[in-house]
């Protein structure tokens, strides 16, 4: 299996799965993804219904990766998926499962994926690559310095499987002030020596920003030896694909039928994973993607027209981790979508890069869109809570923020008889004052859990430059 550059042209190199594993971007700015995508064919999908996680996972990861030896493989994979590392499952639930679907009527079903350590999907990515992160370097002889942006739950998840990895550092730059309160405890209280916090003043996308040029400064790269976390490296994408045909499998009863995902999405990444297992042949009908107020996703394939948005546009809402105006893995899907063709997809981007947008609402791309299986739809603030309240009331069961606008717009596209599964994002713990609000009372937490606001937090607090951050990471890089 080789990969490409999404702005990439015919003489670009097409590496292997660990040649890109530590990068994040490619070198000419684009986005890494398989030369082509491999097939799930019927035989595949009949043997794999019945099986665990993890070795679903070994299965559809192996088609990914082919230059990592099977055994050693199978080994990261199943120390990644453990149902230790799962634990924080619903009363009654099997953290085996690692994923479990929750239904809440016929057709209408939850997939689980807070059972992790930081109680967010983020952290069934994060495992694998933590520990993908500590063979490479093993077997290379080398150290990283991770350099990634959070929202919100990307950043515990990546802290918490990269603390302790041998010859990883990790630095984290979070919008301050714009996380919850249990989101920014999460990470701020770890104390491990390899993990440094930054909160930056700004949105997620001003941090975000600074990732991408520091990760485009390829001296300063190839010098600290930068790597990503963030949805921009490949791995943790393909990581996300796996729960899509465990969700599938979990809901129906035969490989003829065909579902629905809604996902709640900023970034873009969880929702990729959607797309590239369709492609792989699960038989997935509509991939509902569900915004918040910063509706930018919504607004393109409504109207065909991407237009990020400033951060002065960019709006604080009470679904933070999706606080997003600038999609960075929408860029993978666009790829397809104009025939993979890296000088489109250069040319659009360089009117993003400009702080421009694009609009293909008259081109054929836009045309042909129906044919990826993409509708949308937003939700606010009153959205939100009357979705808690009524998730709560009808089913007995708590979502948490993001979850809810997944289930408010999940419900807007629901089609008879066609199995509809809405991606959870978070323990409703998470964000506790919201849920308060809701329903009037505090969410149930687990024990581990319980105070970690009032333990002593590491952050360092800085504008968001990019010169700020290099020299952080200069003077703690080899610290």
């Amino acid at each position: 299996m080789r990969y490409l550059s999404t702005r990439g042209d015919s003489s670009s190199p097409t590496p292997t799965f660990t040649e890109i594993l530590l990068g994040g971007l490619a070198p000419d700015g684009g986005l890494y993804l398989p030369e082509t995508y491999p097939q799930a064919s019927a035989a595949e999908l009949a043997e794999w219904r019945g099986l665990p996680y993890h070795a679903l996972a070994f299965r559809i990861l192996s088609k990914f990766i082919d230059d990592i030896p099977a055994c050693d493989l199978k080994s990261i994979v199943d120390r990644s998926y453990t149902a230790a590392a799962f634990s924080h499952c619903r009363p009654g639930r099997d953290a085996g499962d690692i994923t479990p679907l929750t239904t809440l009527e016929p057709d209408f079903h939850l997939l689980e994926l807070s059972n992790g350590p930081t109680l967010a999907f983020k952290d069934i990515a994060m495992r694998l690559l933590g520990n993908l992160f500590e063979y490479v370097l093993a077997k290379k002889g080398e150290a990283l310095n991770i350099l990634g942006a959070t929202s919100g739950d990307t950043g515990s998840a990546a802290e918490y499987a990269m603390r302790g990895k041998r010859g990883v550092r990790v630095f984290m730059l979070s919008p301050h002030g714009r996380m919850s309160p249990f989101q920014r405890a999460q990470m701020y209280s770890l104390q491990d020596d390899n993990i440094y916090n930054i909160a930056v003043r700004g949105m997620f996308d001003d941090a975000q920003d600074i990732v991408k040029a520091v990760s485009n400064d390829h001296e300063f790269k190839a010098r600290y030896k930068i790597g990503a976390v963030n949805s921009i490296n490949w791995a943790r994408v393909v990581a996300q694909i796996v729960y899509y045909f465990k969700g599938y499998f979990a809901a129906t009863r035969s490989n003829a039928e065909t579902v629905d995902f809604a996902v709640p999405s900023g970034n873009f990444g969880n929702v990729c994973a959607g797309h590239i297992a369709r492609m792989m042949g699960l038989p997935i009908g509509r991939l509902v993607v569900a915004t918040n107020e910063n509706d930018v996703l919504d607004e393109f394939f409504r109207s065909g027209v991407y237009r990020p948005r400033a951060t002065a546009e960019t709006h604080a809402t009470s679904s933070p981790s999706m606080d997003i105006s600038k999609a960075s893995n929408f860029e993978r899907f666009v790829f397809d979508l104009v025939g993979r063709d890296p000088a489109a997809v250069r040319e659009l981007w360089a009117k993003v890069d400009a702080g421009g947008s694009f609009d293909l609402s008259e081109t054929p791309y836009f045309a042909g869109l129906a044919q990826f299986g993409f509708v949308s739809g937003k939700s606010g603030h009153a959205d939100r809570l009357a979705t808690i309240r009524r998730t709560y009331e009808q089913y007995g069961v708590i979502v948490d923020t993001h979850t809810a606008d997944g289930v408010k717009v999940a419900a807007e596209w629901r089609i008879h008889g066609v199995p509809m599964i809405v991606l959870e994002t978070a323990l409703a713990a998470k964000f506790e004052e919201t849920i308060v609000e809701a329903l009037g009372r505090a969410p149930e937490r687990p024990a581990d859990l319980r105070g970690i606001e009032n333990l002593p937090q590491r952050v360092v607090t800085m504008d968001a430059s990019v010169d700020a951050v290099k020299n952080f990471i200069r003077s703690h890089a080899d610290a």
